[in-house]
């Protein structure tokens, strides 16, 4: 059986604050979506230390092309992340149901 490759997961603070953040707004209105949200998005983002490679590629007008991978998480939130020899770099966590268009300006 051949083993699969484990990559090394790292988050930014960036996208660390961006998840506090999104969080914070949720808790406002369910704690209990919050911690549901937060578990989720932490699950997924852990998830990419194996095949990262099998989310697609971000197409945008003024991102370089083939530079972040992205992954939908809870239908709402969209990670984006890059790979780098054996190390994924996780730099933005949008909420889509928020004006996201600075990302992709």
């Amino acid at each position: 059986m051949e083993k699969k490759v484990q990559y090394k997961v790292i988050v930014s603070e960036r996208a660390r604050q961006m998840l506090a953040g999104h969080v914070r707004f949720l808790a406002q209105k369910s704690p209990t979506a919050a911690r549901k949200a937060k578990n989720n998005l932490m699950n997924a983002i852990r998830s990419l230390s194996i095949m990262p490679e099998r989310f697609p590629f971000l197409t945008a007008e003024f991102i370089p092309l083939n530079k972040y991978h992205k992954m939908f998480v809870e239908k709402y939130y969209l990670v984006l992340y890059q790979i780098k020899d054996q190390t994924v770099f996780v730099d933005y966590i949008v909420d889509c149901r928020q004006d996201y268009g600075w990302l992709v300006r």
